[in-house]
């Protein structure tokens, strides 16, 4: 047969060879097709679509004649059932209106000023928690908007926003808001607490006497982005470990290897549990680090950003002036 399809002149039809030829069916066809599945019959289905029957019947036999298979069994029973090749028709043509029903959403709301994506990028320390909170109900408020996320640590958050990799970002603000074009927005903070294993010597020696951290490997997150070359952030030791993720920095802690800051809600059930003990020294204060969304101010966030800005804001219990004033401002923009 390949042969023979080889040899054949230009023009030549499958007919000729025995074989049916496949029709394009409509987009309507497929959506009556739907309709008779769902609602059992070809009259329920000319109920809903507000059509008569025969014009139901009329849709299905010309579907049937595009494909060149019959799709329902019409004679063995009174109401139509599903032939084997409707059945694998059915999963097709639900995955081909659902697609095109997903680009109607999508290019409607880019017509109507909705991003086709959101690019965000958050800090290694924003709790797990916020993130999902935030992103779950963001899904099911813009189904048809892209997100895409990067996770980074100090003024890669920064770098990201500036250079328009991403833009929207929210980290722990360390840089100078009069060096950079950027919207400020507070979004809350995070508890930062200093920790090492129970075998540590500052967990067994006392901890709270003053130099005593220094003489010890202190675990440190290094800034993969220049912005802050240079700069040191809560590093008190002369012997310093650099990671690049925090994933890291907590196995190392939990081995015994260093000490180092880690966010409360991180190691809170190793705490309980034994397996990290809180140190309490002069050098390295407990603390909490204020987070900060921001943007370009000459590239700001769309409808579905400023509303993602504005759920992180809100998950705030009792959010400061500053975070209600740039909730509001998002909100009337």
């Amino acid at each position: 047969m390949l042969a023979e399809l080889l040899e054949a002149p230009i023009g030549a039809s499958f007919e000729e060879f025995g074989m049916a030829a496949v029709g394009t069916p409509t987009l309507d066809q497929l959506r009556v097709f739907l309709c008779v599945v769902e609602t059992g019959s070809f009259a329920a289905a000319g109920r809903r679509l507000n059509r008569a029957t025969s014009v139901i019947s009329y849709a299905i036999a010309n579907l049937e004649l595009q494909l060149g298979l019959p799709l329902f069994d019409r004679e063995s029973t009174r109401k139509p059932q599903l032939t084997e090749a409707g059945h694998a028709v059915l999963a097709e043509a639900r995955t081909v209106t659902h697609s095109l029903d997903g680009l109607r959403a999508k290019v409607s709301g880019m017509l109507s000023g909705l991003e086709a994506e959101v690019s965000l990028v958050v800090s290694v320390l924003m709790p797990g928690e916020r993130l999902v909170d935030a992103l779950r109900a963001f899904q099911v408020q813009f189904p048809t908007v892209a997100l895409r996320l990067n996770v980074e640590a100090l003024g890669a958050i920064q770098q990201y926003v500036s250079t328009g990799r991403a833009v929207i970002g929210i980290g722990v603000e360390l840089w100078d808001r009069a060096s950079d074009p950027l919207e400020h927005i507070a979004v809350g903070d995070v508890e930062m607490l200093q920790v090492a294993a129970p075998s540590h010597p500052l967990a067994t020696a006392d901890a709270s006497t003053p130099g005593a951290a220094r003489d010890h490997i202190q675990l440190v997150i290094a800034d993969r982005s220049p912005l802050s070359e240079g700069q040191e952030f809560g590093v008190v030791a002369t012997r310093t470990w650099r990671l690049s993720d925090l994933s890291s920095k907590h196995t190392l802690l939990l081995a015994g290897i260093g000490w180092g800051s880690m966010p409360a809600h991180m190691v809170q059930a190793d705490l309980d549990a034994g397996r990290l003990v809180e140190l309490h020294m002069p050098e390295a204060k407990h603390r909490r680090l204020p987070f900060t969304a921001i943007y370009r101010t000459d590239r700001p966030p769309g409808p579905a950003g400023r509303w993602l800005i504005r759920r992180f804001a809100e998950q705030v219990s009792d959010p400061p002036v500053e975070a209600q004033e740039g909730a509001r401002a998002l909100a009337e923009t």
